[in-house]
């Protein structure tokens, strides 16, 4: 056995021997891509349940055989594996595809193999926190203007079944990728490049925070035009500095305060640029003013700094900049604002899922009751709960990982009233809304913002942030 060579394009990959790992929807769309264009492909899963054996079925009905029950060895003849991106470097599938020569690459990777050569240029964002909503904000400007554009990568429709619409179905993506695919797509070269920020996450996952960040910084690698980073937070910048780009490629700076030239910032609620402008010394250009931002929240106005630095990069006018902001709706679960009751503010950031993002969504509000918890995923909540002391009113706790928050609150904020519910079941939720409105006053946000990922209790972040909605409510109903 031995790795097969893959060239470029559509047409290089009859009587390849594919092995896809997972049946995820990144798998079952690689699979399915690669069975069409001629490759020899079979699936494998560690998975033998129904779902399992009834997603085997279709795809064996369509030629593509299936391999349930074991997800670590590798089919005999395997010339590439195709990993789903939530598979660990150190699965034992991949450690015998190294012995054997055989190179793993993910459903990225494979996208961006078959595009032709006028296909649509890729706009990337990638950071720790933010990158749904930012990619999301950046497909909304590039329509603005007048651009046939989708938002890809790790959010909508298979980043593989966009790009085999052919090469003259777009005019440019929005691409939002995790640290987990840019791992395993080491040809990408984007036209430009963004970081939004970085923070201890997925640790278990890459080994080290320095692994993490080499996976994020791949995002720059072979940029054309603009290597945006967030000033504010020192190792984007070190990312770029570090990166090997292709010659006039520039660095992009965005901040919250005034921006120097080569940036864009905000000047008198003014969302200004001063890097793609003539004469950047003395020039800004006025893109879009705070309010065209929504939620108009510190963090959120640093993303929409971010989406018009690349769109600018693209050359997007700045009209369609401000007609984009206006025109985006963030997601659910993204710092939503439930309802008022009795005065109180209810606001869900389920999404917040790891510290750096429920630090954001602290900083949001003067006086908070904050209802936390859930998966740390490896977590430390010191700084987090430094940095918040200030704005707490009270802590509502629930998930499994709740002792580690309470410890740190004990530590840095002992003053602050400490409510540990010992639950992780669904109903929780409904008992901590309770308890966050007895310790609230008028004037107060209760905001469940949980540093934590939702598996323990929820099938994921929506259904954790529905349960939040409906027990607030159910709250608004009885006038508890």
């Amino acid at each position: 056995m031995g790795s097969q060579e893959v060239t470029s394009g559509q047409d290089s990959w009859q009587g390849t021997n594919i092995t896809v790992a997972g049946l995820g929807v990144s798998g079952l769309s690689a699979a399915r891509a690669l069975a069409g264009l001629g490759a020899s492909v079979t699936v494998v899963d560690g998975g033998d349940g129904d779902a399992h054996r009834d997603k085997a079925a279709l795809l064996e009905k369509e030629g593509i055989a299936v391999r349930l029950g074991d997800a670590e060895t590798l089919p005999d003849g395997t010339g590439l594996v195709v990993t789903s991106p939530g598979w660990k470097p150190s699965s034992p599938l991949f450690a015998a595809a190294a012995e054997a020569g055989v190179d793993v690459v993910g459903d990225v990777e494979i996208a961006w193999r078959l595009r032709g050569p006028d296909a649509a240029p890729w706009l990337a964002i990638t950071g720790t926190n933010g990158k749904t909503t930012t990619t999301q904000m950046l497909a909304s400007i590039l329509e603005a203007a007048g651009l046939r554009t989708a938002a890809v990568g790790n959010i909508g429709t298979p980043i593989v079944d966009v790009v085999l619409e052919g090469d003259d179905a777009y005019d440019v993506f929005a691409v939002e990728l995790s640290s987990y695919q840019l791992h395993w797509a080491p040809s990408l070269r984007a036209h430009s490049g963004a970081v939004l920020n970085l923070a201890p996450d997925h640790l278990d996952w890459h080994g080290s925070m320095e692994a993490y960040a080499a996976d994020k910084g791949r995002i720059y690698e072979g940029n054309q035009v603009a290597c945006v980073y967030n000033v504010a937070d020192r190792a984007t910048e070190e990312l770029v500095r570090e990166a090997d780009v292709e010659e006039g490629c520039r660095a992009i700076g965005f901040t919250l305060g005034t921006p120097g030239p080569s940036e864009l910032g905000v000047v008198d609620g003014i969302l200004v640029d001063r890097a793609f402008v003539d004469d950047r010394q003395k020039n800004a250009q006025e893109l879009a003013e705070i309010s065209d931002v929504t939620p108009p929240a510190p963090h959120n106005i640093a993303n929409a700094l971010a989406a018009a630095a690349l769109a600018r990069a693209f050359g997007v006018e700045p009209r369609a900049v401000r007609d984009g902001l206006r025109a985006f709706t963030p997601d659910a679960h993204r710092i939503a604002h439930v309802a008022d009751v009795d005065g109180v503010a209810y606001v869900d950031d389920s999404k917040a899922t790891n510290t750096h993002a429920a630090q954001a969504s602290l900083a949001s509000y003067a006086s908070i009751v904050w209802i936390a918890g859930g998966l740390a995923k490896g977590a430390t909540f010191d700084e987090l709960v430094t940095g918040a002391a200030q704005r707490l009113r009270g802590v509502v706790l629930i998930g499994r990982d709740r002792a580690l928050i309470r410890e740190a609150l004990e530590r840095h904020a002992p003053e602050v009233p400490v409510v540990d519910l010992d639950r992780t079941d669904t109903g929780a939720m409904s008992a901590a809304v309770q308890e966050a409105a007895r310790l609230a006053r008028e004037g107060d946000t209760v905001l469940m913002a949980p540093a934590c990922a939702s598996m323990d209790m929820f099938t994921n972040y929506n259904k954790r942030g529905e349960a939040f909605a409906e027990a607030v409510r159910a709250l608004g109903a009885t006038g508890v």
